[in-house]
């Protein structure tokens, strides 16, 4: 009997020690910096020495005291929160059409869905400070069809951050959904039209709640992303334009203040965890009322 638990022991073992060296990276480049950011958040600035050796919940108190920072977290979290929806509405139909083609250039469409994400976010910005700024596309559209007078400038707005980030996000939430999709048995899609069924029907009582797991899997990733983002904020906002990712920065790199700008990335942290989970508990309670 012991030699039957010895044999029945010995495939565990190749497998253990196979994700002992990804836990031990794992454990060297993500835990253990992130434990450390956790102790500066605790300890106080010093103009002179930088950091003090400290246990204080001052820098956390200073962000929940500052309208300042409320603004830039509620800015923060509307630009998250407007680019998943924009990500999901215009993303939905484009990952529907790739799921369900049979084109021979079906590979050919999911190589320009992701050619984006081959561009770096500062080129991608470069680029859209040239479409957008005053003497850009738009603007010299708009005075050429006399819509405008003068220079059009939709640079350093709301706007031009959502338009931004919109963009960097889209093929993310396009090749989740597409992967969701394609695995949808579009039979009973088809059974459905087949007994009188119109297209809106077919898709609001069985593709769309057939595709929510899609849906949340997208918008997650998505909303981490948007609630992280500091190069397109940085580059298509400009300094009067706040986030939370360029605000951390300029407390760590520029004031060097890190224990304010530490206690900034865990808030940051919480808040977009805590909304990720909340968010995915109610649509997950949704997918089981649609399927019950």
């Amino acid at each position: 009997m012991m030699t039957g638990l010895r044999k029945s022991r010995v495939p565990a073992m190749p497998a253990v020690a196979m994700l002992l060296p990804a836990t031990l990276l794992v454990l060297g480049a993500l835990v253990v910096p992130t434990l450390i950011l956790l102790r500066y958040s605790f300890n106080r600035f010093s103009p002179t020495a930088l950091m003090e050796q400290a246990f204080t919940l001052s820098n956390y108190a200073r962000f929940f005291t500052d309208s300042y920072y409320h603004q830039v977290m509620l800015t923060t979290f509307l630009m998250a929160l407007s680019c998943t929806f924009a990500a999901a509405v215009l993303g939905f139909p484009v990952a529907y059409m790739l799921a369900r083609t049979r084109s021979r250039f079906k590979s050919l469409l999911v190589i320009l869905t992701v050619f984006p994400l081959l561009v770096g976010n500062v080129v991608r910005a470069a680029g859209w400070m040239a479409f957008m700024g005053g003497k850009g596309f738009v603007s010299g559209a708009l005075q050429w069809l006399g819509l405008a007078h003068h220079g059009v400038d939709l640079m350093y707005t709301f706007f031009a951050v959502f338009i931004g980030t919109l963009s960097v996000v889209l093929p993310f939430m396009i090749l989740t959904l597409q992967s969701v999709l394609e695995g949808i048995d579009y039979s009973v899609a088809d059974a459905a039209q087949n007994l009188g069924a119109s297209p809106a029907i077919t898709f609001r009582r069985i593709i769309l709640p057939l595709a929510l797991p899609g849906i949340v899997a997208g918008s997650v990733l998505v909303f981490i992303l948007c609630m992280n983002a500091y190069a397109t904020p940085f580059l298509l906002g400009g300094p009067s334009f706040k986030m939370m990712a360029p605000a951390l920065y300029q407390q760590i790199e520029v004031a060097s203040n890190w224990p304010f700008g530490a206690a900034l990335a865990f808030i940051l942290m919480i808040v977009t965890i805590g909304a990720t989970v909340l968010s995915t508990a109610l649509l997950q309670r949704r997918i089981r009322g649609v399927r019950a």
